[in-house]
Parts: C-alpha cells; structure tokens; sequence
C-alpha cells in the first residue's frame, strides 16, 4: 500500500472515529432532553390538575399514587438525582395542602421518600421531612427508619456536612417513638462521630452524652426532655411541634416564649431522692 493510500485509510478512519463520537454525544443529548421533557411534562400534568385537586382530592390522590409507582419501576437513565428533586418538590405541595390532607390523610409520604431515598438516598436535606411526615403523621417509625438507613448507608461528613443528621433523628424516632434504646444510643454515637469536622462540632458533646446517659437510665426523663425540645425546635410542621410541645409538658417541662417570641425550654423539677 502506497504512502498516500495509507493516509487516506488514516484519515477515513480518523473520520469514522469523529463520526462515532460525535454521534455519541448528540444521542447522550437526546436522551438528556428527553428525561427533562419527560419531568416537565410530569409538572404541567400537576398544573393542569390543580383545579381538580381541590374539588376531588380523593381522586386526584389515586392519580398521584399511581405516578409515583410509575416512577419508581421507569428506567432513570442516569436522572436519579433529578427525579429525587421532582418528588421532594411535589412532596412538599402535597404535604403543604391541609384542606385535601384533611379528607385524604398523608398516606403518600411513604411512597414519597420511598421513592426518594432509593433515587437518591444521598439527599440529606429531606431526612428532617421523613421523620415528621412518615414517623408522626402516619405513626410508622420504622418504616422511615428503613428510609434512613439508606442514607446512612451511602452519606458521610464529607459528602455532606449535614449528614450527622440523618442519624440523630433517627436516634430521636428509636428513642421518642420506637422504645429501641440500643438502636438509640448507636445513632446518637454516630451521629457524635459524623458532627466532628463539621461547622456544628459543638454539637458532638451532646450527642455523645444523650448515647451515654441513656446506658445508664434508659428510662431518663431528662434525656426525653432535650430530645423532644429538640424536635420541637427542628420541627418542620406545627402538628409535630404540638406533639413535641404535649410530650414536653407530659414529662413536667415547659415552653416559655419572650415579648420577642424567642423559645426557651425549662426543664422538669427533679425528684427528691428517697432517704434511706
């Protein structure tokens, strides 16, 4: 073969690799396109029903049960992430609708995070909502211990400095709503060790203390007291701040606000000890 026949061949074949690659990129472009399509079109479909929602909730929740199921067997093509997104955000609309959730409950929250932890179980800042609206409102505590431990299982500090929260209201459902004790206490020392390194290592004290205290009275009024206060205080619905607010006053704690509306949390009176 002549030097000139061997650069056309060089050059042909130069051509082909072109070829293929960009053929490559347009078909990951498509199918990128495609899936956002595919999630806006999913939005309009919400729009367009909103009317439907108030004059039928009944029915427009079977409708958005059967789309989560729908998404939870399509193919993702790489999109988990934005899929998670999709369903955080329809979440909270459904979440946030106390007239429909008055005649239909919250029975879809499970599916919700069902569908979102396993998309995406690395989306730390949904964990807060999976407590109150699975552990609280559909009292299934260990449903969305389940959910967690997806988390657990794939966050970390260094992927999110916010991750240690994942296993403190974890530990807060075991300990307030489980009774698991055991389970508690190593969500709380985990939680200890992950709040290390991060902007809140001040917390890392309080966590392991709460791991502690419970070791020694794991019936301890006081370690109840604090972790209600702070459900309380991190709650993200007013229902699950008014549990948090009986249980509190139950234990013999109260809540006083000041003339600027600012929390504070007084403790309940310790008990005389028995002389002997």
């Amino acid at each position: 073969m002549s030097s000139q026949e061997k650069a056309g061949c060089a050059v042909e074949l130069s051509s082909n690799n072109l070829f293929v690659k960009n053929w490559k990129l347009l078909a990951n472009v498509a199918i990128t396109a495609a899936a956002l399509a595919g999630v806006i079109a999913m939005q309009w479909t919400q729009l367009d029903r909103a009317g439907q929602k108030a004059a039928n909730p009944k029915q427009a929740e079977q409708e958005e049960a059967l789309r989560l199921q729908m998404l939870k067997r399509l193919p993702t093509l790489g999109f988990d992430n934005l899929i998670a997104d999709w369903a955080f955000i329809n979440f909270l609309q459904y979440f946030g609708d106390d007239e429909a959730r008055a005649q239909t409950g919250y029975s879809l929250s499970a599916d919700y995070f069902d569908l979102i932890t396993q998309r995406d179980p690395r989306f730390a800042e949904v964990y807060p909502y999976l407590s109150s609206s699975v552990s609280f409102y559909l009292g299934q505590p260990k449903l969305a211990v389940q959910y967690m431990n997806r988390g657990t299982k794939v966050l970390s500090p260094k992927l999110n400095s916010t991750a240690f929260l994942v296993w403190r209201f974890k530990g807060l459902d075991q300990l307030l709503l489980m009774g698991d004790i055991p389970g508690a206490i190593q969500s709380h020392e985990k939680a200890a060790e992950w709040v290390l390194g991060t902007p809140y290592s001040s917390l890392a004290p309080l966590y392991r203390n709460t791991a502690e205290f419970l070791r020694q009275d794991p019936d301890s009024i006081d370690v109840r007291f604090r972790s209600w206060a702070e459900v309380y205080s991190q709650a993200v619905d007013k229902r699950v701040q008014q549990r948090a607010e009986q249980e509190i006053y139950k234990l013999g704690g109260q809540i006083k606000r000041n003339e600027k509306g600012e929390v504070s949390f007084i403790p309940p009176k310790k008990k005389p000890s028995k002389s002997k």
